[in-house]
């Protein structure tokens, strides 16, 4: 048997609906877009949902329409894809890493404000990991926004996030890539911050292909996104070409090429009424992955700071401690076991501080992030996807059993 790590849950209205979108001759971004945007912001409960190309165009779009510019710091954790510091440092802002929790691998408020007392004092820093390198030094002033992430659609704890982001005078933009539908205190996660974003790459709780939204309830940064997702035209480029529309329009900054083709924003209008079933068939996964492993020595299961219904299920982590495995196996033996016998994984993430060019640019070490250290060194994740059948989740927990013994 062969088990992928992830494969997207798609059927017979999707085709026909995507079949639809190239009988119309219009591929691009039109009626469709519009009625994806329509049904996300219904859906999530928020003013606006702008569609994009990506989740990470939506976080770069965000972080422009917050005003970020050169020089300025971002809060983001280390422990996340590299997408969610790039953005950054595409406005020729900097990113401020910051360590996460051991449990919910996501970032917390106490994690934010140490990053700012220490990382933000060179006496403090130095007096903790015995120089004077790295990020130290930055102005508190110049932290102008916070990137929370959902880790593996797991909600970060938002009321201290948002409270020390008022205190501290902070924009708050989500990477909810992993979070729909992850809920928090039982309202879905899109409406915490100022902007929301995410992602339907072709692995996610629902896809487009390729694909993201951001959610806003602010009218001027909706308004900054629509003009900045497509060059900095000044109206919907696809009204340009109706019957009898005038062909007129100006070109107010320079903008991006980010929008969202018909052809996917079809995909999503299926994948939206059905995301909450496919969030259902993860926590079915997700349980008897509990039930059938929870007892196995050396392995760590996730640990929910949230109700197991409030959880997307986009990912399942877990850990291997290898000095408690009864085989004396690691994660990288665990991996190299699990493809040969034809079962998919992979590792969220290997840190951001581990990364060349974000190590050489701050100097980055690993002391300064002791729990994303702890955690990606035993991090692997198993499969996870709303398609998987009985026989395949069966194969995958037989084999965890077997191998570690």
């Amino acid at each position: 048997m062969k088990v992928p790590f992830a494969i997207p849950d798609c059927g017979v209205e999707e085709i026909n609906e995507v079949i639809s979108v190239i009988k119309s001759g219009w591929l691009t971004t039109a009626s469709r877009c519009a009625k994806f945007e329509e049904d996300f912001a219904r859906f999530i409960g928020t003013k606006h949902a702008l569609a994009v190309n990506s989740a990470t165009a939506a976080l770069h779009l965000g972080l422009e329409a917050l005003g970020i510019k050169a020089g300025d710091k971002v809060l983001i954790p280390t422990f996340t894809f590299t997408a969610t510091a790039e953005v950054v440092r595409y406005l020729g802002a900097d990113p401020v890493f910051v360590d996460c929790d051991r449990e919910t691998f996501c970032v917390t408020a106490t994690h934010m404000d140490k990053a700012l007392k220490v990382q933000g004092s060179p006496e403090e820093w130095s007096r903790q990991v015995g120089n004077s390198t790295g990020q130290a030094g930055f102005r508190v002033q110049d932290v102008k926004a916070i990137i929370p992430v959902h880790f593996g659609g797991h909600p970060c704890d938002m009321d201290p996030i948002s409270e020390f982001a008022k205190e501290n005078g902070l924009k708050v933009m989500e990477d909810a890539a992993h979070a729909i539908p992850t809920r928090y205190k039982g309202r879905l996660v899109g409406a915490f911050g100022d902007i929301t974003c995410f992602s339907f790459y072709a692995n996610k709780t629902m896809t487009t292909g390729e694909g993201g939204m951001l959610c806003t309830d602010d009218d001027e940064i909706a308004k900054r996104v629509k003009v900045m997702r497509l060059h900095g035209i000044n109206r919907d480029v696809w009204d340009r070409f109706s019957t009898g529309a005038s062909w007129e329009y100006d070109v107010v900054a320079p903008g991006f090429k980010y929008n969202m083709p018909d052809i996917n924003a079809a995909l999503g209008i299926c994948q939206l009424r059905k995301v909450e079933l496919f969030r259902e068939k993860r926590e079915r996964i997700a349980k008897i992955y509990y039930e059938e492993l929870g007892e196995i020595p050396g392995l760590i299961l996730p640990r929910l700071h949230c109700d197991i219904k409030d959880h997307s299920w986009y990912i399942f982590v877990v850990l291997i401690d290898r000095d408690r495995t009864k085989v004396g196996i690691g994660r990288n033996e665990f991996i190299d076991e699990m493809t040969k016998r034809n079962i998919g994984t992979s590792v969220h993430y290997k840190p951001l501080h581990r990364m060349t060019y974000y190590r050489e640019k701050y100097g980055l070490k690993p002391e300064m992030f002791p729990n994303a250290e702890w955690v990606f060194e035993r991090c692997v994740s198993l499969p996870m996807f709303s398609a998987m059948s009985d026989e395949q989740l069966g194969y995958v927990v037989d084999n965890v059993k077997d191998i570690l013994g």
